[in-house]
């Protein structure tokens, strides 16, 4: 191969390497950004159903609780509903509780968002710093040597950033079972 031909060759693999680890950490951003409000979003529906029951069941008490203020006393029916609307009472509160839950998960999204984020800023730094060194008035064999150490560095960059990014993102849910996020 001719050295006009080898340098085409390293520049176009160089750009296509450069496209390809862009894409890839951008899709995964815009994953980990949409299951981010997934779980926000659920996480608001469940909080929101659990504290209308909590508003409920306490409406439903006031009437008893009324009887008691006027000097009535409330009858064996009334207290077992007393009873029974406290322990639904205290089940929606742990329902929404747990419901918070979400906040560990979306934080791992986040987080791992945020590395991807870094990684691509510090891949494409390292682009620059290589491409800077390049001087127009290189031959070719300066410039293939050169492209041959970014696509090294770049190479190297991209294998530690998926190595950081490997771990799954999982929380146990109270009505799914087990959901991994990856």
């Amino acid at each position: 191969m001719n050295r006009k031909k080898i340098l085409g060759s390293h520049v176009k693999r160089l750009l296509s390497g450069v496209s390809d680890h862009g894409k890839r950490h951008l899709t995964e951003v815009e994953t980990d950004l949409l299951q981010t409000n997934l779980l926000l979003e659920e996480a608001i529906e469940k909080l929101s159903r659990n504290f209308m029951a909590i508003h409920a069941a306490v409406n439903d008490q006031q009437g008893t609780i009324r009887l008691l203020l006027d000097g009535g006393t409330p009858s064996v029916e009334d207290k077992e509903k007393l009873e029974a609307m406290n322990e639904q009472v205290g089940a929606h509160v742990n329902a929404a509780i747990t419901s918070m839950q979400f906040q560990d998960m979306t934080s791992q999204l986040i987080d791992r968002t945020l590395k991807r984020v870094t990684g691509l800023r510090e891949f494409l730094a390292t682009l620059g710093a290589h491409g800077a060194e390049m001087s127009p008035d290189s031959d070719n064999d300066e410039m293939v040597e050169l492209l041959g150490k970014v696509s090294m560095a770049l190479a190297i960059q991209s294998l530690e950033l998926r190595n950081v990014l490997r771990k799954a993102v999982s929380q146990k849910h109270l009505e799914s079972g087990d959901i991994e996020l990856f």
